[in-house]
């Protein structure tokens, strides 16, 4: 039985019909977990995704980003982190079937490791992947940090500069070998840090989540032009880096400062897309089509909107691109990165 979001009502309140349902997607982005207090969708299991993923749009995989679900209640700590795959392998093994439609739900799975063991990650890293049986891609560990009270901190409250810090990297340089990829979730001002991490490991497939969380509250709310053109110089140090690779969305939670969550009713596609249009457009523009992927995000942009509207935004957002071009950021980009 699905549960719905505490907002269903208000997300009721608009709706609208897929746009090119034949169009593949893989969604690169979401999460599941069992209980999340004070969150949008405090259940987000199998059914509440599937729930999602049948509103009209052909999404036909998907991959699961860590979020601190079901970690082991017991053993080594470093270990702990295994839960969470183990966890969602459970999960993925039902839709692998085929009996619940044709959406693949985490053929991928990214999970976490505390990097900053050193080489004791090696030994996790092994754990994770037979975990995963066969479905593991990399991890994430996340970096945003901001001395202002008013910007939380990633839930394991990580120091100023985690990627920059020698014991974190001291367990990054496993990645590579293992093929596995590394999620880097920051706020803007630590993009640098990204293409710092980026120049020193050239052969690690490093993936940035949510444009690198451009700020729209504290110190930033009501400097959306400001916030752009700072972001603007960083991104472009950032995709002069081969090895990384753009998650396009994720810029409809609160932190982003859109205040769509605030209004009476939720915003259309038109609206969604409208307003972040310069995003998208310059990313894909500095990256190309072959670095870059949509992403939902889901469930915590449904803060804001409605999967089905969600995709319909990207697709109005791309009605000018060639099929290859859409092949790619739709789909193509995100199979071939995350190996599915």
């Amino acid at each position: 039985m699905v549960e719905h979001s505490t907002n269903h009502a208000w997300l009721e309140q608009v709706h609208e019909s897929a746009l090119e349902p034949d169009l593949p997607i893989c969604d690169p982005h979401h999460h599941l977990w069992k209980l999340r207090e004070g969150a949008t969708q405090p259940r987000y299991m199998l059914d509440e995704i599937l729930a999602d993923v049948s509103g009209g749009h052909n999404i036909v995989s998907t991959v699961f980003i860590e979020c601190g679900a079901q970690f082991r209640q017991d053993g080594p700590e470093a270990f702990r982190c295994i839960g969470e795959t183990e966890f969602v392998n459970d999960i993925a093994e039902t839709p692998a079937s085929g009996d619940h439609g044709p959406t693949r739900v985490a053929a991928g799975i990214v999970g976490t490791c505390d990097l900053r063991i050193g080489d004791m990650a090696a030994d996790v890293l092994d754990a994770q992947i037979e975990a995963g049986n066969g479905r593991f891609r990399g991890i994430r560990l996340g970096a945003l940090w901001h001395e202002m009270p008013s910007v939380r901190n990633h839930r394991i409250n990580p120091p100023e500069h985690l990627l920059m810090h020698e014991d974190f990297r001291s367990g990054f340089r496993h990645l590579g070998s293992r093929k596995l990829s590394f999620e880097v979730w920051c706020c803007h001002p630590q993009i640098p840090d990204a293409t710092g991490l980026a120049r020193a490991f050239p052969d690690t497939a490093i993936i940035l989540n949510h444009f690198g969380g451009p700020l729209g509250i504290g110190p930033y709310a009501g400097k959306a032009d400001e916030v752009f053109a700072h972001w603007k110089t960083m991104i472009d140090e950032l995709a002069s880096c081969p090895n990384v690779v753009a998650k396009l969305g994720g810029l409809n939670m609160d932190i982003n400062g859109f205040s769509w969550h605030e209004r009476a009713t939720p915003p259309s596609s038109d609206e969604l897309h409208g307003a972040t249009r310069r995003y998208f457009d310059h990313t894909i523009e500095l990256f190309g089509v072959g670095r870059c992927m949509f992403e939902s995000n889901f469930p915590v942009d449904k803060l804001s909107c409605s999967y089905t509207i969600l995709w319909n935004s990207f697709k109005k957002l791309t009605q000018g691109y060639s099929a290859a071009e859409r092949a790619a950021l739709f789909h193509d980009t995100a199979a071939r990165v995350y190996r599915l």
